[in-house]
This record gives C-alpha cells, structure tokens and sequence, in this order.
C-alpha cells in the first residue's frame, strides 16, 4: 500500500529536519529573476488579469524553486517586486494584493486555501514550498482593511504593505514582514507605525528578514544582527546600482562582514534600472555572487554556508574601527586637497601623485590614512584618497562616515566621485584605514568590471583594510563605508497614513 500525501510529506520533511541536523553547513539558493513587467496604466486591472501577470512571474520562479531543490538547497531567496514588478499608484496596485495573516494562526495555504479570503498566490508559494520540500521566500504586496476608528487609516479604508514572506518545507507560513524603509517612489505603499524585527528558527539556524532600502538603516537591520543575534538575513532587494559605493554586490557583500553575518541577497535583473547584483554573501566574504549588466537573463546562484557562523573557527575577530588609525600621526601626503561630489555628497579629496605614498585626507571628525604602493602608474589614470562625514540624501537624510581610495573618471580632477566601471591600474598594498564614530563599518573592495576580491584583502583587528598580497584585477575603489545612525535625521515621510 503506498503512503498517503500528508504522510509522504510529513516522511520527507523529517528526513530534511535530521539530515540539517546532523551538519553545521546548509546550501542556500538566490535567484536573479528578470521580471514580467505590468503595462503601466492608471486604471486598475481586473483582479484575473493581475493573477495572470503574477502566474507568469511565478512559472519562472517555480522553475528556479525546482532546480534549487533538486540541487540540494534548504532555503531560496526571490527578489523584491519579483512577482508583478513597479510602475504601480496605490490604485493600480491593489487587484494585486492579499490579505497575509500573521504567521501564528499556523497555516499552510496549499493544503488550506480557502481557510482565509482568497488568496491564490500565497497557495502557489506554499505549494511550490512543499512540493520541493525547501523554504520559499518571496515578496509580495499585503492589505490591511482599517476604519475611521484608526486616526491613521488611510482614506481608502485599507494599509498597503510591501511584504516579505517565508513558507517552511511543508508549506507552512512561517515568517511574515512589512518593509520598513520604504523607497522614494513607493508611494503605493504604507509604513508600518513600528519596526518589525521579525526572526524565526531553522535546523541551520536562526534567520532574520528585511528588504532592500532597510539595509541602510538601523531599524531593523542592525537589531536584529546586534540585538536578537539572527546568523543568517534574507533580503529581497530591487536595487539600482549606484556607483562608487552602492552597487549591489560591492555594499551587500560589505554589510554582511561589517555584521558578521551571512546575508542571502536576491535582486531583480532589469539592465534598464541598472538592477543586477546578487549574490550569497557570509563574514568571510562572498562565497557566489552574479553581476551582469550585459543581457536580460534570470540566475540562479547556489552555495554552501555555514549555519552558524559565530561558531565558525573562521570566523573574523572582532574589529576595533578607530585603533590604527587614532594611534599615528597624520601622514604629510594629502596637504593639497579639493572638493568633489560623489553625486549630491561633497568630498575632500587628495590626489595620488607617486607610485607609493602615504596620505592622510580629513573631513569633519574623520581623517583617513593611506599607505599604497601602485603596480604600474598609468598617466591616463587619476586615483584619489577621499573622506567624508556628513548626511546623505536628499529627502531622507542619514549620516555617512566614508573613506575611500577611489579611481577618477579622467584625468581631470573636476571628474573625481563619478561612476567609473574601468580601470587599468593595480595596487601592489594598500592600507586604508579611518577615525570613524561608530562601529558600523563596511569594507568594499571592487575591481574593474565591478567585480569583487573574495579572499583578496582583509580587515585587521586594529581596523585596517588591507590588500593581503596585491589586487590580482585593476582596481576601482577600496572603501570603509561608515554609519553613524544616531546622527540620522527624523524620518520626513513615515507617517501611519
């Protein structure tokens, strides 16, 4: 007699639960998926018509979740947006939206769809889950009906949220999380009136969720590395690459050893939006990352990781952010500073005019040492040392501490702080290394092409970012981007209507 369903799959997902169990290590899958987008339009579509964009989105997806699985992974990551893309007004959005319950009322929506409204997309995610026996994670809008009884309800009686969801092995609904950090252009969503920490245990740990613009601020992306001690961030993202500090690999893969963390980081791909950058991202460095500006293609991306990594003898010491550079004096390089923008963020500059040197570059409290020694000085080539300390954005203001070995655009030093993607010059050593106020610091290192050095450079424990035996690729920058979150400015826009 062959066994029923449910205890097939209850067999399956035991055999999951002990074979976790019995390793330190788990394989974790993003996928870079190139959206089906809407026709951007002012009037609402039908809701049938929503739910076939959102089929065709979620077909793709489905075939990435099965060659995941099939590959051994636990857990997958799709992006922000994956499942009806941009372009909406809070009108336009909405045939797209369903209610997601909290996480507490125990559900999986594949073997209980009607329990709730109506709510197809969540039992497509919930099935695509059990049948492949891997945790699904997946963005996707949220409503919330409200009324005058709420001061804060909007006038169209609901909330809209941007929201990340978590189903475990068997379909179950596990997680469930508002973003936070809204971007400018949501306007068709709502912020949350709290910061949602939200965390749930796995047999290969303990996860934490947010999405995209979060990751530049503290709530609640830093609490719940610092605080609730999460091993291992999802995070669905749709990010525009902004050179020189904010492409997507380049400041994920920072964050996720300024955190000591693993961060398993999944983006749109739209080269139009210059959207691509994903990649599984751990305290040691990036163990597989995507970059690829050149075509229209989706990529799925697999590593192994450790579950958790504090426990890993690997793991890096803690740092000391302002211990080198506080304890010298400031080198005599650097004495002939400019201004330059990196776009709106005023910087002070220095040029590099030796094969080798030593400068110092100051900016308000922060003053920044370099020791470098160049391989070959290109004449068609200007690199500078930077430093910056001040607010960031021009809506929403946040307080930025940078210090940056950087490549000019030109030859012309009016060009320092643009985007640059090429280089030609190597670096034999650098040291860089900064008196930061905080210590929420990121190292980036990337190279021409924007490419990463996995294994390239290291962070001392004195705080020196330091090339361990020369860069192997031209370089672009080497960067210690630091925040100071307490000196952010009140939110202007994040009220609960």
């Amino acid at each position: 007699m062959l066994p029923s369903q449910p205890l097939l799959h209850a067999a399956v997902f035991a055999l999951a639960v002990l074979q976790a169990l019995a390793s330190d290590t788990f394989i974790a899958a993003v996928y870079e998926h190139a959206v089906i987008l809407p026709d951007v339009t002012d009037k609402p579509v039908s809701p049938d018509d929503a739910l076939a964009l959102m089929n065709k989105n979620m077909d793709i997806l489905e075939g990435a979740i099965k060659e995941a699985a099939q590959q051994g992974a636990h857990i997958i990551v799709t992006p922000e947006d994956g499942i009806y893309g941009w372009h909406f007004t809070r009108e336009t959005i909405y045939p797209y939206l369903e209610d997601i319950p909290d996480p507490a009322v125990n559900w999986i929506p594949c073997t209980d769809p009607t329990r709730f409204a109506p709510a197809p997309v969540q039992e497509r995610l919930s099935c695509m889950a059990r049948n492949n026996s891997i945790y699904v994670v997946a963005n996707m809008g949220d409503k919330k009906a409200c009324n005058s009884s709420d001061p804060g309800c909007p006038s169209d009686g609901r909330y809209q949220y941007n929201t990340d969801v978590v189903f475990d092995p068997e379909g179950k609904l596990v997680a469930r999380y508002h973003k936070y950090n809204l971007f400018r252009r949501e306007t068709q969503f709502n912020y949350p009136k709290e910061p949602e920490a939200v965390t749930f245990e796995t047999p290969f740990g303990k996860f934490g969720i947010f999405t995209c613009f979060d990751i530049l601020f503290h709530e609640p992306a830093v609490v719940l590395v610092s605080e609730l001690q999460v091993d291992t961030v999802l995070f669905p993202t749709a990010w525009m690459n902004v050179l020189p500090f904010l492409t997507a690999v380049e400041f994920h893969s920072a964050w996720a050893m300024g955190m000591g963390v693993n961060l398993l980081s999944a983006n749109t791909h739209n080269t139009g939006l210059a959207m691509t950058g994903s990649g599984l991202f751990t305290p040691e460095g990036p163990t597989a990352y995507h970059y690829d500006s050149g075509t229209e293609e989706g990529r799925l991306l697999l590593a192994e990781l450790s579950a958790r990594p504090r426990l890993s003898p690997t793991y890096p010491p803690a740092v000391n952010w302002t211990s080198y550079a506080t304890s010298i004096k400031r080198f005599p390089g650097g004495k002939d500073t400019f201004l330059g923008a990196v776009r709106r963020d005023i910087f002070t500059f220095s040029e590099l005019r030796h094969k080798t040197g030593n400068y110092t570059v100051c900016q308000g409290d922060l003053c920044c040492h370099l020791i470098y020694r160049m391989s070959n000085k290109s004449k068609d080539e200007v690199y500078v040392l930077g430093a910056f300390d001040g607010l960031h954005g021009s809506l929403i203001k946040y307080h930025w501490q940078i210090c940056t070995l950087l490549k000019c655009k030109s030859t012309d030093l009016n060009t320092c702080g643009q985007p640059v993607e090429a280089s030609q010059t190597k670096f034999e050593t650098f040291s860089l290394s900064g008196t930061f106020g905080t210590n929420y610091v990121f190292p980036e290192v990337l190279y021409s092409g924007v490419q990463l050095a996995p294994g390239e450079f290291e962070v001392l424990h004195d705080g020196r970012l330091k090339s361990k035996h020369g860069t192997s690729k031209p370089l672009i920058t080497a960067t210690l981007f630091g925040r100071l979150y307490e000196k952010d400015l009140p939110h202007p826009l994040r009220t609960s209507s």
